[in-house]
């Protein structure tokens, strides 16, 4: 079996056995993948950027204490959120500079629709407002389909914690963004709404 065509869990043994070429395989695979996880937590590319290199040099050194109790995108993301939140704390200790909302290091976008790239900035804007705690679980659950008990384990939280946080974030981002599923109605929605109503984020799990 040829490099490309092992498992994750295969390269991981590979590369603790010394295969020169197994984690090289490992980082192309889902270095896409990370690498928005990273940037939806730090809302930063360069942050995000050096958040990822930290993280593929933490999972290089820890392979092979990886016991295949989960996937191995999960043990990758659970070493990508930390790498993420350790740059967060660090930043959260020194003064910080508002960013321009766009730059040379962000991504380029591949289509020309001008209100497809608003949404996206009104999405972005909006999850940038939400505190930490509650950005984090809502990236993991809401965006890239973890359930919430494996968003537990990454971020070493209760379910219940898990929960509750998404609920609240979900609530405010419902009354940031109810305007996007119904453009003629007013955009604010009640205290009372249903938890998660009017927030355009694609699941692609359970989540719950």
């Amino acid at each position: 079996m040829t490099t490309a065509a092992s498992s994750d869990a295969d390269l991981i043994a590979a590369h603790a056995a010394g295969d020169p070429r197994a984690f090289a395989e490992l980082v192309r695979r889902h270095r896409d993948r990370m690498w928005a996880v990273a940037l939806r937590t730090l809302r930063d590319p360069e942050e995000a950027s050096d958040a990822l290199q930290e993280a593929f040099i933490s999972a290089f050194r820890a392979a092979a204490s990886f016991r295949a109790e989960s996937q191995v995108t999960t043990w990758l993301h659970r070493i990508v959120v930390n790498a993420c939140l350790d740059r967060v704390r660090r930043r959260q200790s020194r003064p910080t500079v508002p960013l321009p909302e766009t730059g040379p290091g962000e991504p380029a976008t591949t289509r020309d629709s001008m209100a497809e790239r608003e949404t996206s900035l009104v999405v972005r804007n909006a999850l940038s407002s939400l505190s930490e705690d509650q950005r984090v679980p809502i990236v993991l659950v809401d965006v890239e389909g973890y359930s919430v008990a494996e968003t537990a384990k990454m971020l070493g939280i209760a379910e219940g914690t898990v929960k509750s946080r998404c609920a609240r974030g979900r609530a405010k981002l419902a009354k940031v963004l109810g305007h996007l599923r119904n453009p003629d109605a007013d955009a604010n929605v009640p205290d009372g709404a249903v938890e998660g109503r009017g927030v355009p984020v694609r699941r692609r799990g359970e989540g719950r």
